[in-house]
């Protein structure tokens, strides 16, 4: 069974940054692309970033470009969104999310497996 933990979340100011993490189990991590996906409050859930599987290809919502970050270890089986620069309007649940694909995709379609995810507040 395909487990999602996502950590790292809380409450920071306005231009500061987070680091968070999702573990993964339970398949070949190494195999399948990442995302990480938001829902901010009275929004649909968007994505924020996602990597290939092997971390050469990421893509990300325009909306976040030249401040976060996504990365992976393959090793460690755990996907990392550094978030630097934060905006209140960066306020969501972050969700890590894990496809059957390999490529990096900008669809929720693409997603098969999700984490519980993990609360990120902005303040100003």
């Amino acid at each position: 069974q395909v487990q999602l933990v996502e950590s790292g979340g809380g409450l920071v100011q306005a231009g500061g940054s987070l680091r968070l993490s999702c573990a993964a189990s339970g398949r070949t991590f190494s195999s399948y692309a990442m995302a990480w996906f938001r829902q901010r409050p009275g929004k649909e859930r968007e994505l924020a970033a996602t990597i290939d599987y092997n971390g050469r290809i990421t893509l990300y919502a325009d909306s976040v470009r030249g401040r976060f970050t996504i990365s992976r270890d393959n090793a460690e089986n755990t996907v990392y969104l550094q978030m630097t620069s934060l905006k209140p309007e960066d306020t969501a649940v972050y969700y890590c999310a894990s496809g059957p694909i390999a490529g990096a995709s900008l669809r929720e379609g693409s997603y098969t497996y999700w984490g519980q995810g993990t609360q990120v507040t902005v303040v100003s």
